[in-house]
């Protein structure tokens, strides 16, 4: 196909994006099942919230000889699921729905848990174990998604590019403090 082949009726896609304005960002040609991607991004919010208050718990909860760079690091997580959660919760009301930050039951939505852990290393292995969870359910998610939403399947591969960070960040830390 070349740039000459290319062909589009405007005067159609002027009429359509008349059509439903009160859609918004939606238009007619949407494939993916909307209500089934809102599902998937709650819970994606509740992953992220529950991860933002398990990073700031161990911010907090730091303690020891090697610590100060732990913690920076833990911090630093944080305030990236936060914005990672802010993502999700902008996509949601783009697609029409409402993100849920409901408190009840977001254990329960989440596709990670909140384990505290002990000592320094027990946190770090819970924060790695729950990259590692984040990255297997944001992948199954982008493949889900495929083509069907490709606003949708690139926010996500950004929020897994960042994942497969923190967990590279927080492995070579267990090795550097083993």
């Amino acid at each position: 196909m070349t740039k000459s082949d290319f062909v589009t009726d405007v005067e159609a896609i002027r009429r359509r994006a008349r059509q439903h304005i009160e859609e918004g960002a939606v238009i007619e040609n949407y494939k993916a099942n909307r209500e089934t991607v809102i599902k998937l991004l709650n819970d994606a919010l509740a992953t992220e919230i529950v991860c933002v208050l398990r990073y700031k718990r161990h911010w907090f909860m730091a303690k020891g000889i090697n610590s100060e760079p732990v913690a920076q690091e833990f911090m630093e997580h944080a305030a990236e699921e936060q914005e990672h959660a802010d993502m999700i919760c902008v996509r949601i009301t783009q697609l029409g729905g409402e993100p849920n930050l409901n408190p009840e039951g977001l254990l329960a939505r989440s596709h990670s848990q909140y384990v505290e852990g002990k000592n320094l290393i027990d946190m770090i292995k819970e924060d790695l174990v729950a990259e590692r969870i984040a990255i297997e359910s944001y992948g199954d998610m982008i493949r889900y998604i495929g083509d069907k939403d490709t606003t949708t399947r690139r926010m996500l591969e950004e929020i897994l590019a960042k994942e497969e960070e923190h967990a590279d960040e927080l492995s070579n830390l267990l090795t550097t403090i083993n």
